[in-house]
Parts: structure tokens; C-alpha cells; sequence
């Protein structure tokens, strides 16, 4: 039988009233074995509970319990998932990870495909490492939505993209999905030559058949790092290919408009500025849908910028704000102009706010990866020395390791404070919160 440590018990709970204590371990609930989180959370709704416990000495206790519906028991548990994360079986031709230079920490090289975060953390899973019985578990306890890495529609095509050959079974677990209801979003990383042109069409028309319960479809660019020696020979797409994808995104919008009532379809950021087109309104976006797949996130991050100006100008009876310093940030090469203007905007509030931008090239991963999220301490550092960055230096939390402040390349932000000679502050990568940090900043000198 699975036993699953419990390594805290909250105060007041059922739990800590039980007498259970860390170090015990949960066994089963109602006679069920408990694979994971999600039977876990769903097994502790019931009313009436008989809980199977093994002490740390080795004792079992069956313990009844009635309680609330959405009373929970105050249990920690030493695994988030109460499981060990599961590894992707896919050697996927566009495969970011592969592209890593040796020498980082281990974290970064490892593949994570586990449906599990996908309904946790949001991740886009293949689908290729689970079963029928994994579905149907999905299904009988809704969880939703489901973020599904799909590429293509052609089951043959799927298999030699994803090295995998038994990758084209997706389409009959997305088809049980869509019979069950279940939310889905999903995502295409698009290989020039690959699963582009007629390929992209067909993987789209296909994937608008499961709308509405599908809500929305993201088309991203594959990023093609320089530590590509061995690797499926793949090309970056030119501004034409960028328009030519575009104009395909705008087609099926139109349908799936006429048809739901939603956009479904949406092309990330990135196309529509290597395009050299206008982003979309911020009604496109069907509510931002695919945020983490930089869909949308421009076109927020503008319009977050606009409305805390707005905000502050009506707050203080467009009185202009006086507080004056150097702020600067850092932005990936792509986002660059977007960040000037940001800088415009904010400058219609705070004119006397010398707010710098500079662009950083990303030597440490090849000139083709443009992003900032991809941004590393020793490439900041190394095109920051000797410039003078003012009264603070502000980088925007998506460059640093999600659960501690550490760039990619394992720099720690204290690092590059003291390599930099300047104050370094992380904020969200927000319009608003950015513009406030700055006018916080300024308010402790007035």
C-alpha cells in the first residue's frame, strides 16, 4: 500500500485533534488507496471519512470522522503532488531543454509531462505518457481545464515530432475530453517546414471542431537556442513567414467568431512583432487565455501601463508627479520598442522620472532567443558594466527561477547587485505594478 508522509499538521484542524502528528502516515481513505493529490482532494469531500493512519512507530489507527463538505483535515504532505513528478517520454525535435548548454543545475534539464501540473501549475502536457484510465480519472473527477500539447493533428506527423510512436494517440483522448465536457486549451509550436502552411490549417480546422469546450488555440514560434550540435536541423521564420501565420490566425478567427462566438486562435506576441503589425485589442484575447505562452501578454502589459496613468493623473487631479531619479530596467531584444513606449506613457504622469531601458542580447543562449524571460545574470551583467543605471535597477521576476531569486545561469540576484554597484528590485511583469513601484520609489524622497 502507497503511504504518503505527513510532515505538518495545521493548528486547530481535525487533524491536530485527532492527536496525529509528522511523521505518521496517511494510508488510505473510505478503503481507497490514494494514488495522489487529486484522490486525495477528492476522497476528503465526503461528509462521513474513515481515515487509515500508520504512526511513526508503526501502529494503524482507522479513524471515523465527520465533518463539513469543504472541511479540510490539516494535512502536509512531503510531496506537493503526494507523488513523484512524472518525466516526459518524448525526444521532441523543437525541444528547448535539449538546447541548454551543459553545466547548469540539475532542475533545468529535467523534462517534466505531468498532467497533474497541468490542472496545478497550468503546464502543457503531450498526453503521451498517460493512459485510458488516467483520462478517465480527469473526467470522472472534472478536473479542468486540461492545457494539451498537440503540434499537429497529423497522428503521423505528431509521432516524428514528438520521436514518440505512440504520440498520435492524442486525438482519441482529446475526442473523450470533448464527449465528457472537459475545458481544454491548447498549444501548437509551430517548425517551419514542418507542421507549418497546409500542415498548420488542417492541425487548426481540426482543433476548431472541439470548440467551445476546447476555448483556445496558441501558435508559438519554436526557439532555437545556439547549442544545437546534434539536434533535427530546424530554420527561425522570417518576417513573411511571421505575416503568412498572422494572416492564417485572422482567418480562423473570423470562422470560430461566426461560429462560438470566441476568437479560439491566437497567435503569441512574437509574430506580430517580427511582423511589424499592430498587436490586437485586448478584446482578441477572449480573456487572456494563454498568458504564459506570450499570448496576449504585450498588449496587457500596454494597456496595464495606460490605466495606471489614467489611475494616478484622476487620483491626484492631473497634477503632474515631481519626484525626479534615474530608474532603469532591462528588456530581452524583442520587447525593446514595446518598453519605450511603455516609458512614454509613463513619462505623461511623471515627466521628471529619467526611466531607461536596455536592451540585453542574449549571448549566454544564441542572438536568435529574444525574450526576456530567457535573460541571464552574467549576459546582464557583462552589457550593464560601467553604465550608469541611476538610483535602482528594476528586473521583472519571469527572468528569476519561480521559488528563489536566481537567473537561469544560477546567478543570484545578490550577485548581480554587487557586481553592478546598484540597488536591484524585482517586480511582477506588470504595466501597473511597475509604474507604481516607480512612483513608490520617488515617494520615499519626498
Amino acid at each position: 500500500m502507497k503511504k504518503h508522509k505527513i510532515i505538518n499538521i495545521e493548528e486547530e484542524s481535525i487533524a491536530e485533534e485527532l492527536g496525529i502528528s509528522p511523521g505518521d502516515y496517511l494510508l488510505a481513505i473510505n478503503n481507497k488507496e490514494i494514488e495522489d493529490i487529486f484522490d486525495y482532494q477528492y476522497l476528503i469531500n465526503d461528509e462521513y471519512l474513515e481515515v487509515l493512519i500508520e504512526t511513526a512507530d508503526g501502529e494503524e489507527w482507522l479513524l471515523e470522522i465527520e465533518k463539513e463538505y469543504d472541511e479540510y483535515l490539516g494535512f502536509e504532505f512531503d510531496e506537493s503532488l503526494m507523488d513523484s513528478y512524472r518525466s516526459c517520454y518524448n525526444k521532441c525535435v523543437f525541444c528547448f531543454i535539449d538546447q541548454n548548454p551543459p553545466g547548469m543545475r540539475e532542475t533545468i534539464y529535467f523534462k517534466d509531462d505531468d498532467t497533474r501540473l497541468s490542472f496545478l501549475q497550468g503546464n502543457y502536457v503531450t498526453l503521451t505518457n498517460m493512459k485510458e484510465s488516467d483520462i478517465r480519472r480527469i473526467i470522472d473527477y472534472k478536473l479542468a481545464p486540461i492545457n494539451i500539447s498537440v503540434h499537429t493533428t497529423n497522428k503521423k506527423l505528431r509521432c516524428q515530432m514528438l520521436n514518440n510512436r505512440f504520440a498520435g494517440n492524442v486525438i482519441e483522448y482529446m475526442d473523450m475530453l470533448y464527449s465528457a465536457d472537459i475545458p481544454m486549451n491548447a498549444q501548437i509550436v509551430l517548425c517551419k517546414g514542418m507542421n507549418d502552411g497546409a500542415e498548420l490549417e488542417k492541425t487548426i480546422e481540426d482543433l476548431l471542431a472541439y470548440a467551445p469546450t476546447m476555448e483556445s488555440l496558441s501558435i508559438v514560434p519554436v526557439g532555437l537556442s545556439k547549442y544545437r550540435d546534434g539536434l533535427c536541423k530546424l530554420e527561425s521564420f522570417t518576417k513573411e513567414d511571421a505575416i503568412r501565420v498572422i494572416h492564417t490566425v485572422s482567418k480562423y478567427q473570423d470562422m470560430a467568431m461566426e461560429r462560438f462566438g470566441i476568437h479560439f486562435v491566437h497567435a503569441s506576441d512574437e509574430w506580430y512583432i517580427n511582423a511589424g503589425l499592430p498587436l490586437p485589442d485586448a478584446e482578441n484575447y477572449d480573456g487572456y487565455l494563454q498568458l504564459e505562452n506570450g499570448v496576449g501578454m504585450t498588449r496587457l502589459f500596454i494597456d496595464e501601463a495606460t490605466c495606471a496613468v489614467e489611475e494616478y493623473l484622476e487620483a491626484n487631479n492631473h497634477v503632474l508627479f515631481e519626484g525626479s531619479r534615474t530608474i532603469s530596467t532591462i528588456s530581452g531584444l524583442l520587447a525593446y520598442d514595446v518598453m519605450m513606449q511603455v516609458a512614454d506613457i509613463y513619462n505623461k504622469a511623471a515627466p521628471k522620472v529619467n526611466f531607461q531601458i536596455f536592451p540585453i542580447r542574449n549571448d549566454f543562449f544564441g542572438e536568435k532567443i529574444t525574450v526576456t524571460g530567457l535573460l541571464t545574470g552574467r549576459d546582464i551583467v557583462a552589457q550593464l558594466a560601467g553604465k550608469n543605471l541611476g538610483d535602482a535597477l528594476i528586473i521583472p521576476s519571469n527572468v528569476l527561477k519561480a521559488d528563489e531569486n536566481i537567473f537561469l545561469d544560477d546567478m543570484s540576484v545578490d550577485d548581480l547587485q554587487k557586481a553592478l554597484q546598484v540597488s536591484v528590485i524585482i517586480v511582477q511583469s506588470s504595466g501597473k505594478e511597475l509604474f507604481y513601484r516607480i512612483i513608490e520609489m520617488e515617494n520615499k524622497d519626498e
